[in-house]
């Protein structure tokens, strides 16, 4: 499996999560032309060689209006920009519909940790430093570079955050800052000697978007390497890498738990099943049997992760009229899955995408489709052919 494993042992910043996956591109030059196409005309994006204690890499630099803004590290203020305004910027991006579905979802999950910071709806939001130019040029960049890499599996390192305090618009904030903690959320980050932020809000965002699993680096045959190079210097070398490599086929493993039922209402069972699946059941389905004394009965089958097996035999023990429940292990093999939205003149409609294994393919959300067509009359075939 393509994989891509972020080491974030020097923490996480849009510039260097850029620079690192353009050591990846088999053409650096090419992308970089591409990108600078797509972003509005005052802003450009370069990069160079450096180095840092030793290690070879890359520099990103953004230029607004031909300066240069400060990096992750040593950011500057900026203008406010509200997460409408942003999102109509991307709106307008020539980019494909699925780097501006992922760059809106990152900005969106910035704009959800602001907005609990300060305790303010989302909608009234003001965005500082991420609300820039340069913000918007590096998670533009790394949209597009995971949309070209195509890794169908992205993990990460836990994630190293600085220490100390960092100054921001609203001044001196603990490290990480809050929207940073939150992004984090969930997510094994740590503190160390290194004083100063060395994870960014917008390098949060992008991890939290990307990575689907944070760990030590998994069994891996490497075929490339990137560095990407901060500007500040710390007594460890101030680079972010990027590994890219095969993994092999590993899949998850999951519970089903079976009972066989000839004494229960339709209802019932419904019931049974709406309560699994409101639990957390990954699936819940039942199957016709046939059962001693020549009666027709039903097998329902409960599928869960390890961890929920108790809930969810409570669940079925509560619900329905079974004296046992049978438990199988099983290897469970899944597509990664994604979501994004398409504008069309009748509404927005959610495609979903499912990749991996060498293949890719989308389906509309039907829920949407069914809306449009009863608003506007028409037919389910009618209202996908929007979409085209």
């Amino acid at each position: 499996m393509k994989t891509l494993y972020i080491d974030c042992g020097m923490g996480a910043a849009g510039d260097m999560l850029t620079a690192a996956l353009l050591e990846l591109h088999p053409d650096a030059g090419a992308f970089l032309a591409r990108l600078n196409g797509a972003l509005p005309e005052n802003v450009r994006v370069t990069a160079e060689p450096g180095e840092k204690r030793g290690i070879r890499g890359t520099h990103v630099h953004v230029s607004v209006d031909g300066e240069e803004e400060g990096d992750g590290h040593g950011r500057v203020h900026h203008p406010h920009t509200s997460v409408q305004e942003i999102c109509d910027t991307i709106a307008a991006l020539p980019v494909p519909e699925t780097v501006r579905a992922h760059a809106r979802a990152v900005y969106q999950s910035i704009a959800e940790a602001e907005s609990r910071v300060h305790g303010r709806p989302v909608e009234n939001i003001h965005l500082h430093e991420l609300g820039s130019l340069d913000a918007l040029a590096d998670v533009l960049a790394v949209c597009m570079l995971m949309e070209e890499l195509a890794p169908e599996r992205v993990l990460a390192s836990a994630v190293h955050v600085g220490s100390g305090q960092v100054r921001c618009a609203h001044g001196l904030m603990p490290v990480p800052a809050p929207a940073t903690e939150l992004l984090l959320r969930g997510i094994p980050m740590y503190t160390g000697s290194i004083p100063g932020e060395l994870c960014t809000p917008t390098g949060a965002a992008l991890l939290a978007h990307f990575a689907e699993d944070f760990g030590p680096m998994p069994a891996m045959r490497v075929e490339k390497s990137g560095y990407g190079l901060g500007t500040r210097d710390f007594e460890a070398a101030n680079a972010l890498r990027v590994l890219l490599g095969e993994t092999g086929r590993r899949g998850d493993r999951v519970l089903e738990l079976v009972c066989n039922l000839d004494d229960m209402t339709p209802e019932a069972l419904g019931y049974a099943q709406e309560a699994l699946l409101t639990l957390g059941a990954l699936d819940v389905y039942t199957t016709a049997i046939g059962m001693k004394k020549n009666r027709p009965g039903i097998m329902l089958t409960c599928m869960c992760r390890e961890e929920q097996r108790e809930a969810m035999l409570r669940c079925l023990f509560r619900n329905t009229t079974t004296l046992g429940v049978r438990v199988y292990l099983c290897d469970r093999y899944t597509l990664r899955r994604s979501e994004y939205t398409v504008e069309t003149a009748c509404g927005p409609v959610r495609v979903k995408r499912a990749e991996g294994w060498g293949v890719s393919r989308e389906k509309a959300e039907y829920e949407d489709l069914a809306r449009i067509a009863r608003e506007q009359g028409i037919s389910l075939r009618e209202a996908e052919a929007l979409l085209k």
